[in-house]
């Protein structure tokens, strides 16, 4: 597995996080039936209010939780970090992405048979959902900034690149 991490600075409209937008590439072999091995690992690392389906083709992000995203299936082009700051990044089946609190994302294309599977730390509120624009930006950035660090990696529980890389 490699591990790459990204950060992103606020652009003044998606606030972004002081935490980096981390990336297992090959966090799980890329053949069986992936994405029931993702919600395997996630439940087994403790995450979980899990779900299968895309993610949305708008810029948006979460202000009350950290996001863990596997690809089950398929491959997909994402812009992280928004349009000002941000990056495209490209994942393939057995890719995982922790996403901080405040992250914009956004899929840009995918190929056919694209299945994500998406997971939470333990004990996390119901996600919200924030798109460009919204107008409450200061009680937001509030919000974000008091989003505790996970106690478990998704990929790696108790050890893992969250434990290096959010320290």
């Amino acid at each position: 597995m490699e591990i790459l991490t990204f950060a992103f600075a606020d652009d003044g409209d998606i606030p972004n996080s002081h935490l980096p937008l981390i990336l297992y590439r090959g966090a799980l072999p890329a053949s069986g039936d992936v994405s029931s091995a993702f919600e395997a690992r996630f439940r087994q690392s403790g995450w979980g209010r899990m779900w299968r389906s895309v993610v949305f083709p708008f810029h948006h992000y979460h202000s009350n939780t950290h996001e863990v995203l596997g690809i089950g299936a398929g491959r997909v082009t994402l812009r992280m970090g928004g349009e000002a700051n941000g990056t495209t990044l490209e994942a393939s089946t057995g890719d995982a992405l922790l996403i901080p609190a405040g992250v914009g994302h956004k899929r840009l294309s995918d190929a056919t048979g694209l299945t994500v599977v998406g997971a939470y730390p333990a004990g996390a509120p119901a996600y919200d959902l924030w798109r460009e624009g919204a107008e409450e930006k200061d009680r937001i950035r509030v919000r974000i900034a008091g989003v505790p660090l996970p106690e478990t990696d998704p990929i790696g529980g108790k050890t893992g690149a969250v434990f290096e890389a959010w320290k």
